[in-house]
Formats: structure tokens, sequence, C-alpha cells
């Protein structure tokens, strides 16, 4: 692991010109033919229809065989229809934590905090560190005075049911769906994993029924909100009018790193306290209400190589301090995950002329060798809104010079990681309300969050707005301030 954590924050995403692999390219179109194979039997319904329409009823009578072979193959083809077609997912509701006051820290304040537990070497290194962070002076840290040397596991406890019941009672709240209604819990929390589960939370607190379905994701990283929709996804394709709900957090308090090792120390630097809770639906009853559907979710996961799989790892220093170290290897192993990912998503997303300028571009290098740079789809084209992970500058500026977004979209995220910190797999959440508060959502548009996480994971999560949202009427964890943003991020 790198000693010096400077090398992880100067280094660059790989230049996405330089190689796209064909066999990403067709993993694409294989999940679009896969997911719109049932699609086909709507025209050939049609056809069928309209063929029969030219017979009169006499004719048909006739012609007992044919009617028996219609009749049979429009019954068969109804049913492969309604068994093969996936159920409709919606976004009924989300809601971000916003801690209380008492918890927000400025930058030197967050470092004096830390005093008690760290060198005068390491304190310099994240004052260094925090001037071009991106975070701003109002972030949350679980620690009203100094942070302690060993902090005690209820602590941690206290943290995890203050921010995960905080957003669940808000989103209860905006929703009104009783507790009792909901089917699915799914909690995600990287460091923190206590016995019994932080699910099992949840059920305790608010006295669900005892056949809910509960799951606890764990050491999978920021990216794991977005794991959660996915597997919230599968749960309700086979579990008819469910609701599941996801609580997506980070207990920090749990990681402090208290040693001296630089790629360790970053990690105290970048994250903050916060949490998202989200309520997703496959009850047809719900999409007026609802605010999103899920269109498509795109996982890419690069475990088998070692370099990806060690680039955020948590071990112990040579003093038994236990933290996670950011190689410096994180910027290209990010990269190329997410590379791979859109390179999946495209076909699936993308208008028709990108699509196809694109893979004639892929084609005349690949096959036909010619000497050009390789064409990358203009994004900008599919989506209106982007909910990129507020993992750390460096990460949104090579993300925003890569992908060639406009600094409007790429707002959310900045503004995210600014006022919020890195809240890691929340984070995709409080960009969405940011523009939520913007008064930016509008029905029809489509909103691509995507989210980093360890082992290497890079996974994408795609949404149509089926309402536009008043900012005036829907209530968020930036309402209170959003007119002072956006502002100016000095480094």
């Amino acid at each position: 692991m790198a000693e010096n954590a400077g090398e992880v924050c100067q280094s660059n995403l790989p230049n996405f010109l330089l190689s796209i692999r064909l066999k990403y390219v067709k993993l694409g179109y294989h999940y679009l033919i896969s997911n719109a194979v049932y699609l086909l039997i709507v025209p050939i319904l049609a056809a069928v229809g309209l063929h029969l329409s030219t017979f009169t009823l006499e004719n048909l009578m006739n012609h007992p065989v044919m009617l028996k072979s219609f009749s049979t193959l429009v019954v068969y083809l109804t049913t492969v229809y309604f068994v093969s077609r996936p159920r409709n997912v919606y976004l009924v509701d989300f809601a971000c934590y916003k801690p209380p006051q008492c918890f927000m820290t400025s930058r030197q304040g967050f470092i004096e905090k830390m005093s008690d537990i760290l060198d005068e070497e390491s304190l310099n290194f994240l004052k260094k560190i925090s001037k071009w962070s991106g975070l701003g002076e109002k972030t949350y840290v679980p620690a009203e005075s100094k942070i302690p040397s060993s902090v005690p596991m209820s602590i941690n406890q206290n943290e995890a049911k203050m921010v995960i019941i905080g957003a669940i009672d808000d989103l209860l709240a905006k929703t009104g769906v009783k507790v009792q209604e909901i089917g699915i819990v799914i909690v995600n929390s990287s460091a923190f994993n206590p016995t019994p589960s932080l699910s099992a939370m949840i059920v305790n607190h608010y006295k669900l029924g005892v056949n809910v379905i509960t799951y606890n994701l764990g050491g999978m990283g920021c990216s794991a909100g977005l794991i959660s929709v996915d597997l919230a996804n599968r749960l309700l394709q086979g579990q008819a009018n469910s609701y599941a709900l996801i609580a997506s957090t980070e207990i920090i308090s749990s990681a402090y790193y208290s040693g001296k090792l630089k790629s360790k120390l970053l990690s105290n630097c970048l994250f903050r306290m916060g949490a998202s809770a989200i309520l997703m639906s496959n009850r047809s009853s719900d999409r007026r209400r609802s605010k999103y559907q899920l269109m498509h979710v795109v996982r890419t996961h690069k475990g088998a190589d070692d370099r990806a799989f060690g680039c955020a790892y948590q071990d112990e220093d040579e003093d038994g301090k236990k933290g996670v170290s950011l190689s410096k290897d994180l910027m290209a192993v990010a990269g190329e995950a997410l590379k791979t990912n859109i390179t999946t998503l495209g076909p699936l997303v993308l208008p028709m002329s990108e699509q196809l300028l694109f893979f004639a571009s892929l084609i005349a290098r690949k096959v036909f060798k010619r000497k050009m740079k390789q064409y990358i789809p203009d994004f900008k084209m599919t989506f209106e809104h982007f909910c990129i992970h507020a993992g750390g500058r460096a990460v949104l500026d090579e993300l925003e010079k890569n992908l060639d977004l406009p600094k409007v979209l790429m707002e959310p995220s900045r503004m995210t990681l600014y006022r919020f910190g890195n809240t890691s797999s929340s984070s995709v959440w409080y960009n969405l309300a940011y523009s939520e508060a913007k008064g930016r959502i509008k029905k029809g548009d489509r909103a691509w969050q995507i989210g980093f996480g360890s082992g290497f994971k890079c996974n994408s999560v795609v949404w149509r707005a089926l309402r536009t949202v008043d900012a005036a009427k829907e209530k968020n964890a930036w309402t209170d301030e959003i007119e002072d943003f956006p502002v100016h991020v000095t480094y």
C-alpha cells in the first residue's frame, strides 16, 4: 500500500479513449436483448389480432382448425408475456439524514477533535489534505468534543441508531406507509456490523412482523447503497405487492484510524456522518404517487484482479491499529471499473445515433485496425441528472473531464461533498436530494447514479422521474439552505 496518500489524490483516471473492450459492449447488448425479448410478444399479438380482424365470424366458424390454432397461439403468447415480463419497481420516496447542529464541525474543528489520538505529524498531514479535499466548514462528525483514543461500541451503536432511525422516521412521515406493510428490509454498512445486526435493530425498533425478510450488507464499501437497490429489485420481482425499505450508512465512529500511516489517515479526512432511507414498491397502485421508476441496474466487479482487490483494504499497521489503506492504484482501478460499467450500460440507455457512432468507431479500430480515437458516447444526451458518488474532489475532477460534463451537471456531487462530506453509500441520495431541492427534477427526466466501492466495484442505477418534484412542497435535508448553493469552492 502507498505510504504517501498524496499519490492517490494526484493520480488520474485512465483515458477512456485509449481502450474499450468489445466483450463489455457485447455484454451490454446481451442485457438489452435479454430484457427486451418479452416486448417482441406485443407486436406479434397485434399482428395476429390484425390478421384475425380480416375474417368474418362465419369464415372463422368454417375453419375450426385455424380458429383453434390462433386461439392457442394467443393464449400461449399472452401467458409468456405476463410470466416473462419483469415487475415495474418504483421509488416511492427517499430521505437523507441531517444531523443535529451540535455535531457540525469545520475542517479545523475536526482536526482539533482528532488531537488526542494523532501525533503532530499526522495532524499536519490532515490539515494539508483538508485544504484540497473539497469538504466545507459545516460537515458532521459523531463527536461533540474530542474523539477518544478508544471508541466504545456503545458510541458506534448510538450513532447507528441515530442516523438510521432518523432517516427512516423522516421517510415514513413523507410517505405515510405503515411499518406493518414493509415486507423487506435491507441495511448496508461497510465497517460496523454488530450482533444483532442493524437490520434486526430496525425490526426491533419498529416492531415489524415475524415474516419480514431482512438482509445486512457489510464490507462492500461506498457502492453498497446501489447494490442494495439491485437486491431490493430482485426480491420485489418474486414477491408481489410488497414494500422494500433500504437504509444506507457508514458508522464513522467505528472507523477512525489513530496511527501514523498516511495511506490510512486519508479516510479520516474525507468521511462524515450521514444516512439515507429509500422506500421501493412493486405495487401498481403506487405508480401515481411514486417519484421514480427503476429502469436499469448495471454492476461491475473487478475483484478477480489482485490490484483492484487490494486498492482499498482494511488491515492493521505495525502497531496493531486498524484502518483502511488507500493505495496509489485506486484512481486507475476506479477508472477501469467505470469504463467497464459504462461500456456495458451504453447499449441499454444511449439513443441509436450515439450507439451507431460508437459501434462504427469500435469496428474501425478493432477490426480494420484504423488509427483513430475511440468515439466516446455523449451520455448528456441520455441523462438529465448525474449523481456521482462524492468520494473526493480528485475523483469528481477526473469524471468531469472524462465524461465531458458541464459544471451544472457536476454541481450536485460537488455540493454534496462540500456540505456533507463523503457519506459513503448514501452520498448519491444527497446528490439527488440536491437536484430536487433546486427544483430541477421534471417528469420524464432520467437520473444516473454512479457508485464506487472496495473490492473493487462500480455500480450504476438509472431512474426515470414519474412526476415533477415540487421543491416548495417536497422538503429534504437541503431545503432550509438550498438558496445558499452552489458555492465557489477554493482549494
